[in-house]
């Protein structure tokens, strides 16, 4: 059965296969050695049954068909010793560890701390290490916490380092990026107009393609499951906290309308405010267009108001209208971002094209914006993962994240999109 096991690997892997016992002497040169904590860079990337990857690690490994995968960027190519570190083994088990070539790995009962897998050649940028349950003969193949790098000279890794302010969770969910249009000085602008493009293949769970930020809330279209998707419009409170249950009452954000279907209510744990979602199912390779308004009521407060064009119906739909107390503003920081709020599919590329930016003033003049800022998210700015870029491209707007790919964009980058020069035709006395 073993001898099975190992040629399925060989055929369907294209891996040579090494036991770790051959590389015993040629592991003793390495003097420098990298930890890669799991609990940040590592995912199940196969399996029907959902297994536990916490702070600590791989907990949870019961089934024969999961399997798990590592990731970090190279500076450079370089040869390797590879380690896993163990929690407390129980029982006996094989597993397999792959990147161009594959190494099976015999766990003794009762085995705890460094095991020595082999050498390996790392390539420059984004590397895979994947781990496989070949036998076991006790409840868990493995439960491992970090990823041990042994090498000699100079090697550079980027990876998710540390758990502090929960930085596993964040890591793993991926860098968050941000395009802000600049908007004109000395002008009250009331609207802003977006065009949003996701690629197909390009929507896993866990996206949000935020299209229509401002300097108070955000609106734009998420990925929630396999069947369920929304367009999402938000406003923050005045009052800081990430419980809306503390938010006093004369800071609380006030519904004024809300639109057919509409579900609104509070939120929370990224600040706190009013919410408002409508499951729609919108499809990847079709552009969705944004519009909404920011205007102070001359009484200490700013209006919020959302609209999505529907394409099924031709007409602008509205989402929901709230006032912020305390706040007496025009539109400000008009931006769009694109995140992955969930954590089990950090390792996914996702991507967007946004089009066609408009601001338009208290007196309805047009103004085409064509230039944006690129930045990103506290995971980005320390390099934790570099799987990002944005900017322009084909002569649009871009966001991209997700799925540990090589190319780089700088941060804090200004980009241009192509001018268009024809304002959008909207008759806003027809608006719901």
């Amino acid at each position: 059965m073993k001898t099975y096991l190992l040629l399925i690997l060989f055929l369907f892997g294209s891996f040579s296969i090494v036991r770790k016992e051959e590389n015993e002497e040629s592991r003793k040169k390495f003097e420098n050695t990298i930890s890669i904590p799991l609990g940040g860079n590592a995912y199940q990337t196969a399996g029907n049954t959902k297994e536990k990857i916490t702070q600590d690690g791989i907990i949870s490994w019961t089934n024969s068909d999961t399997e798990y995968s590592i990731y970090f960027k190279s500076s450079s190519q370089k040869e390797v010793s590879l380690s896993l570190v163990l929690s407390e083994q129980t029982q006996a088990s094989q597993i397999s560890i792959s990147t161009n070539e594959t190494v099976i790995v015999d766990v003794e009962p009762n085995q705890s701390g460094v095991v020595e897998i082999g050498i390996f050649n790392l390539k420059p940028g984004y590397n895979e290490i994947k781990l496989k349950g070949i036998q076991k003969s006790g409840q868990d193949f493995a439960k491992i916490r970090e990823l041990l790098i042994t090498y000699d000279g100079d090697l550079s890794l980027d990876f998710v380092k540390d758990n502090e302010s929960n930085r596993f969770y964040w890591g793993r969910r991926g860098p968050s990026v941000h395009l802000t249009y600049t908007l004109p000085d000395q002008q009250d602008f009331k609207w802003f107009y977006n065009e949003v493009t996701v690629p197909v293949g390009l929507d896993p769970i866990g996206s949000y393609f935020m299209a229509n930020g401002f300097g108070e809330g955000y609106f734009g279209i998420q990925v929630n499951s396999e069947s369920e998707r929304r367009i999402l419009f938000s406003v923050w409170s005045p009052f800081k906290t990430d419980n809306p249950g503390e938010i006093p009452e004369e800071e609380k954000i006030k519904l004024l309308k809300i639109g057919n279907d509409v579900y609104t209510g509070e939120f929370g744990n990224e600040g706190s405010g009013g919410q408002s979602y409508l499951k729609y199912p919108w499809k990847a390779g079709q552009t969705y267009r944004f519009l909404n308004s920011v205007e102070p009521d001359r009484n200490g407060n700013t209006i919020y108001t959302a609209y999505f064009l529907d394409p099924e119906i031709g007409e602008w739909i509205l989402i929901a209208s709230f006032l912020r107390p305390k706040t007496d503003t025009w539109y400000k920081r008009p931006h769009s971002f694109l995140e992955n709020f969930n954590p089990e599919y950090g390792n996914i590329t996702r991507k967007a094209f946004y089009k066609n930016q408009w601001a338009r003033t208290s007196e309805g003049t047009w103004v085409e914006l064509t230039e944006a800022r690129f930045t990103g998210d506290d995971i980005a700015n320390r390099s934790y993962r570099l799987d990002f870029a944005g900017g322009s491209e084909d002569g649009v707007f871009y966001l991209q994240n997700g799925g540990f790919f090589d190319e780089a964009i700088p941060l804090k980058s200004m980009h241009d999109r192509k001018p268009i020069s024809s304002p959008p035709v909207i008759d806003f006395t027809k608006l719901p």
